[in-house]
């Protein structure tokens, strides 16, 4: 007889290529229990019914308030993409936000982590059913999306970049919502908490931002030098004889929101217009609600002039220019809303970075609270 080694044949799968598979089918087979449980009943169709017919209803409005038909369907396409990331945050967290906890007030969780499922299976597949059934939605808005751009005016790199950062965002919300359902022991308080969570990144940062760039003042100085009097030839349109007063200063409090722009760069809706590329007309002018918002944002960078200066004298003693419209000394007039764009700095990436950090760390303070057996339980915690 001869023994038998533990070398593989040829051909034969490797351990670790073996061992990969079956936690990807453990974890596969988690994914689809979430999801089978969550379209079982007539709610789920029923809402996702109801999310037609308000995207539907959108559309149709935007595209006569816009003249869609005449300018393109630019305006249409991003407020869309904007409407499913507001009806993300609104439907996500109460799908996910319950998902481990859940499990747990209903006696069924410990059934699971007495198989061979692992923890890490357990929440990344929570977590992956919660992201499917949240792109559900985008995936119902595609036909809506498509009739927008077939208005015509909507970049190829402005669909792919918008509806890629958008899928990524309600993934987001979903696993801030499933990690916290793993951390909190009551399903109503870990959905509240994700409300307030996704609250904070969507209206907490506007906030924050208006308050704090308001309380932060500075004092800006003007100087203004008048003309106290002069002769006036009407034929040739030139003063002469100028006589100047004394410069008057004047100084007053202005708010320094170039500070706490970066603020802005947390929020959902500034990452999906920030990250798309800026259309803009012939006049410099967005082209989209992506590119308004991203403007907004970028303008907020530019820091308030503490100094200014106007000499109504010697624009009076140097006269008019007939030919260039202008006078000496006349300001220029400000950047074009592209200038203002192209010359700032662009914050997306930072956001979602920032964003996936939160749902990486909420994912993996669910792993650690769900690992058995567990060392502590928190009290009222159940078991089975």
């Amino acid at each position: 007889m001869t023994a038998a080694t533990n070398t593989p044949t040829n051909g034969a799968p490797a351990e670790g290529a073996a061992s990969f598979a079956d936690w990807m089918s453990g974890l596969w087979l988690i994914v689809t229990l979430e999801l089978r449980q969550r379209v079982r009943g007539k709610a789920w169709y029923v809402l996702l019914g109801i999310f037609v017919l308000l995207v539907a209803l959108v559309t149709t409005l935007l595209w006569y308030a816009t003249a869609a038909e005449y300018v393109g369907g630019g305006g249409v396409f991003s407020m869309i993409v904007f409407f499913v990331l507001l009806l993300g945050t609104l439907v996500s967290p109460a799908l996910s936000g319950n998902a481990v906890n859940g499990d747990r007030d209903a006696g069924t969780l410990a059934t699971t982590q007495v198989t061979l499922i692992s923890a890490g299976q357990l929440v990344l597949g929570k977590f992956v059913a919660a992201w499917i059934t949240s792109l559900a939605f985008l995936a119902a808005s595609v036909p809506f999306l498509i009739f927008a751009v077939s208005a015509g005016e909507v970049s190829a790199a402005t669909i792919g970049t918008s509806i890629l950062v958008l899928a990524i965002e309600l993934g987001v919300i979903a696993a801030i919502g499933v990690g916290l359902s793993g951390v909190v022991i009551r399903p109503l308080f870990s959905i509240v908490v994700t409300y307030l969570l996704v609250a904070a990144l969507s209206l907490g940062t506007l906030i924050a931002f208006g308050l704090l760039g308001a309380a932060t003042k500075a004092t800006v100085t003007s100087t203004f030098t008048p003309v106290l009097s002069s002769d006036f030839d009407p034929e040739t349109g030139e003063q002469s004889n100028v006589v100047c007063g004394v410069p008057e200063t004047t100084t007053y409090e202005t708010p320094r929101f170039d500070y706490y722009w970066w603020i802005l760069a947390a929020n959902p809706y500034v990452v999906v217009a920030d990250a798309s590329p800026g259309v803009f007309d012939e006049n410099g002018s967005p082209s989209d609600s992506f590119g308004w918002i991203a403007v907004s944002v970028r303008q907020a960078q530019t820091p308030p002039e503490l100094a200014t200066e106007y000499d109504a004298c010697d624009e009076a003693a140097n006269g008019y220019d007939s030919y260039s419209g202008e006078y000496p000394g006349m300001q220029v007039p400000g950047p074009t809303q592209q200038e203002i764009y192209d010359g700032a700095l662009p914050s997306w990436f930072v956001g979602l970075a920032i964003h996936v950090a939160l749902a990486v760390g909420a994912l993996l303070w669910a792993w650690r609270r769900t690992i058995t057996p567990a060392r502590r339980l928190a009290a009222g915690s159940r078991i089975a």
